[in-house]
């Protein structure tokens, strides 16, 4: 070859390194070329960023880069870099939350949709019917199987709120709210604008479709301290108070108040206008507390403390107090037996017998052990089985009998650091739980099967974790069947489709 012809080669060759164009092609090259090597040949990454790889990427089987970000819509990596002073846009929370966003949207997409949906293999309303026509069900399991396909099939309706004042609707978000024994009224908890809570109580009575209408019913006390618990007391009768605890601030001491609930009601009847007993306890910081319904322990509730246990009655101001080796954060009595369940943020969960007295060392009647902080503890009907669950995410299902015997597990449940409740309704044969990822999961009692997880019409993040309560009569013994959940502003009913065949209830 001549001298001319590799002259003219070279320069051809600079042309192109030297053209935006050729370079920015030779680097996708580069980064598509480097899927198919190994870890050690972009070792030299790994001190710039964590590996990364999105749940698309991997349901399509795009290797992993050390480094990058592989954006399946722009089918091509991106470099993940440190983020100093908050100048990179793509970090790996962000990319993260964009993911759930988009599984969050593709979920109520799904929802609005209202499609019929399996809980089981194998199991719809026809067969459910067919095997209980043959004997092979027996009414216990018919029952269980049919609710479940029930709440499978429940369709989300918003809820009309009406109030005296309509402005303040549009203003509170919802903190909490608690249905009481019947189900036909709503406690509430709600943040204001002007910074603290206020509380009311919605009637459910008028929750039927299709217009799912209710009514609140506010009054003037509200407190700018943090409201850690709340139950129904049932002081003159069942459920006839709310105790709240709340914290302390600055320096204002904790409080344990018992509001009636008659406050909240507009109009009184004639001879039913005394608001019964409103009083207030100074405690110290309380995360949580119980009301006790066993007649050997009438009038009393108790409250969980830092590293302490108060139990107060009402009516005499006669007190225990006992000691623990940890921050108590759930609370629950049990009703055949004096035993107050607590739960810890050690993770250890014990009962206190409320015959001994709290000087000594034989009131812990059983102690069993997770692994995280435990913050919620519900004792079933029998009262030979607990259920708790902790701030790892673990829903344990307990046999009281042998201590050491976790019966089984529900898996699915999100949690890091949250203080998330859970509800247990053996009526119904279902344990409904809200994660910190702001998705309601609903679980088969009986097996611990993940029946249906529905997501929250809101955004995901600290402030939209919804409030849920679940009733098979929501509105009383006449009432419909389904699940409330409130978020942000807003109240929705999950109520039982009509897709659900009428002849299942025929089949009963």
């Amino acid at each position: 070859m001549s001298r001319s012809f590799w002259h003219s080669k070279r320069r051809r060759g600079r042309n192109r390194q030297q053209n935006p164009a050729f370079r920015q092609s030779n680097s996708n090259e580069r980064y598509t070329a480097g899927t198919s090597r190994g870890p050690q040949d972009s070792g030299h990454h790994d001190a710039q960023a964590p590996s990364t790889s999105s749940s698309t990427a991997a349901e399509s089987s795009v290797p992993e880069l050390p480094g990058f970000y592989f954006d399946p819509e722009k089918n091509r990596y991106f470099r993940l870099l440190p983020g100093h002073n908050n100048c990179n846009p793509l970090t790996k929370e962000g990319i993260r939350h964009r993911e759930m966003e988009s599984r969050r949207l593709q979920l109520l997409q799904q929802e609005d949709k209202q499609e019929k949906k399996i809980t089981r293999m194998g199991f719809n309303a026809s067969s459910i019917l067919r095997k209980n026509q043959l004997g092979i069900l027996n009414i216990t399991s018919y029952c269980r199987l049919s609710h479940e396909l029930r709440v499978s099939c429940m369709e989300r309706k918003k809820v009309e709120i009406q109030s005296a004042d309509p402005s303040a609707l549009a203003s509170d978000r919802f903190n909490f709210i608690l249905a009481d024994t019947s189900s036909d009224r709503l406690f509430t908890v709600n943040d204001v604008q002007i910074g603290g809570s206020k509380y009311g109580i919605i009637n459910l009575q008028g929750l039927k479709a299709p217009t799912f209408r209710v009514h609140m019913h506010e009054n003037l006390y509200f407190t700018n301290r943090k409201v850690n618990s709340v139950c129904w007391a049932s002081l003159s009768h069942l459920d006839s108070h709310i105790l709240l605890c709340l914290m302390g601030l600055a320096e204002t001491p904790g409080c344990a108040t018992l509001l009636p609930a008659s406050l909240f009601v507009s109009n009184h009847q004639a001879g039913t206008d005394q608001p019964g007993m409103l009083c207030s306890f100074r405690i110290p910081g309380a995360w949580s507390c119980a009301w006790c319904l066993n007649t050997q322990a009438d009038n009393c509730f108790s409250t969980g403390l830092s590293r302490r246990i108060l139990l107060t009655n009402v009516v005499t101001g006669h007190r225990q107090l006992y000691g623990t080796n940890s921050d108590v954060l759930a609370q629950q009595f049990a009703v055949k037996t004096p035993l107050l369940f607590n739960g810890c943020r050690s993770g250890e969960i014990f009962a206190i017998d409320l015959r001994s007295p709290s000087q000594g060392t034989g009131w812990k009647g059983m102690r069993i052990f997770h692994d995280s902080a435990v913050t919620s503890v519900r004792v079933l009907k029998e009262e030979q089985y607990l259920i708790a669950s902790d701030m790892a995410g673990k829903i344990k299902l307990w046999d009281l009998r042998a201590t050491k015997c976790v019966v089984r597990q529900y898996e699915g449940h999100v949690n890091e650091y949250a203080y998330l409740p859970l509800h247990v309704h053996e009526e119904e044969g279902i344990l409904v739980a809200v994660g910190q990822d702001c998705y309601t999961r609903i679980w088969s009692l009986h097996d611990a099967h993940l029946l249906r997880t529905i997501p929250s019409p809101y955004p995901t993040s600290k402030a939209n974790i919804p409030s849920v309560a679940f009733s098979s009569r929501l509105g009383g013994p006449q009432g419909a069947p389904g699940l409330l959940m409130a978020v942000q502003k807003d109240l929705y009913c999950f109520s039982y489709s009509s897709f659900c065949p009428g002849h299942l209830e025929e089949g009963r």
